[in-house]
């Protein structure tokens, strides 16, 4: 009779340790979005590298309670109202744009205010934030901007017309940004994740099941991941590595670039 052999471990949730050496100390970050999902895994991995960091969210007590905890500031602000920007901390170093929102339907049935709603937070509310932010990163010569994309800023797929369109304008702002900002010391790139393990994602599998008639299994497995050599969603915190990675000092040529963290999606 053959003994069984014990069953490897499955991959342990990643976690944002603190650098032995801090790398960004005396540095300001400002991340949208930060309250929850990869917002929040950039904050905290952005103060552990010694970043004072501004996190920004309508959400107030998850906004506070994080800022609290990593000795950052926290600025609750909804981002859907474009003059609100204009109350956000300009002299920054570190700018992540994250914040964003979803809305899955054919073209066809898709609501148009909804449509400009998305763009309105994930196109023009960057680009304000961008158009405050960079004369300071100039005169300071140097300066780190890395807009969260979507394996959906470099792919299509159905029912997200919103999303796609917005994800591919951020990449499309981030390359101009790259171009215009490099004489100054200032990098520009996009992080591209596929589907990642926040309240967003787990909120667009029950969409998608009613979409597509299917299962909440289903969707994960035949819809997320169909695409994905990887068969697993990320974790928030592999995204927040990448994305202290390039602010950190050995990026200075890194720029304009799209860095896919996609299991393989964009290599079919």
């Amino acid at each position: 009779m053959e003994t069984p052999q014990p069953q490897a471990p499955g991959p342990a949730p990643l976690t944002v340790p603190p650098p032995a050496n801090p790398t960004l100390t005396g540095r300001t970050a400002l991340v949208t979005g930060a309250a929850s999902g990869i917002g929040r895994a950039c904050a905290q991995a952005l103060a552990a590298a010694g970043a004072h960091v501004h996190v920004v969210d309508k959400a107030a007590d998850a906004a506070k309670s994080l800022a609290e905890a990593i000795g950052g500031t926290a600025w609750v602000a909804d981002l859907a109202v474009p003059d609100v920007v204009d109350a956000l901390p300009a002299d920054v170093d570190i700018v992540v744009n994250n914040a964003g929102l979803q809305h899955v339907a054919p073209v066809h049935e898709f609501p148009p205010d909804r449509f400009a709603l998305i763009q309105r937070v994930m196109v023009e509310t960057p680009f304000r934030i961008l158009r405050r932010t960079l004369p300071g990163m100039y005169e300071r010569g140097w300066g780190r901007v890395v807009n969260i994309s979507s394996v959906h800023g470099l792919r299509a797929s159905p029912y997200k017309s919103a999303y796609v369109t917005a994800k591919h304008a951020l990449e499309g702002l981030s390359k101009v940004v790259a171009l215009e900002a490099a004489e100054h010391g200032v990098t520009s790139n996009c992080v591209c994740p596929g589907y990642v393990r926040t309240p967003l994602v787990e909120n667009q599998i029950a969409d998608q099941a009613r979409t597509h008639g299917i299962s909440e299994e289903e969707v994960v497995g035949r819809v997320m991941l169909e695409r994905s050599a990887i068969k697993r969603l990320i974790d928030p915190g592999d995204v927040a590595e990448a994305v202290l990675w390039l602010c950190g000092p050995r990026t200075g040529h890194i720029t304009g670039t799209s860095l896919a963290m996609d299991g393989g999606w964009t290599a079919n």
